[in-house]
């Protein structure tokens, strides 16, 4: 899921592989999956009530997602500003922090 899977290293790998096997920890990962069903119904709910009007920022990767974050959340958002982290797959942190840092920081800064 990475854009280039060197950028991700052993270390970070051994990192999460560590709490990932802290007891009880893949049961609670794979519950926010679970969850999927229930907040769909939650999300339609709340987007009847209207859309959020606080500027929220969606962040997409080239790789993964891109400007889809920013368009799906434009259903249930106004103000929404889009960001597209380059040279990045699904994890902005661990692939492109300085530039991921930077997207919020300008969102903030705004």
């Amino acid at each position: 899921m990475s854009a280039d899977p060197k950028a991700i290293d052993e270390e970070t790998r051994r990192h999460y592989a560590k709490l990932y096997a802290l007891p009880g920890a893949m049961h609670s990962a794979f519950q926010q999956f679970a969850a999927f069903h229930q907040d769909a119904i939650d999300n339609k709910v709340l987007a009847a009530k209207g859309k959020l009007t606080m500027k929220v920022l969606a962040i997409g990767a080239e790789k993964s997602f891109g400007t889809a974050m920013a368009d799906d959340i434009g259903f249930v958002a106004s103000d929404v500003t889009g960001a597209v982290i380059p040279n990045s797959g699904h994890w902005l942190m661990e692939e492109q922090p300085a530039a991921t840092v930077a997207a919020v920081r300008a969102f903030l800064d705004r």
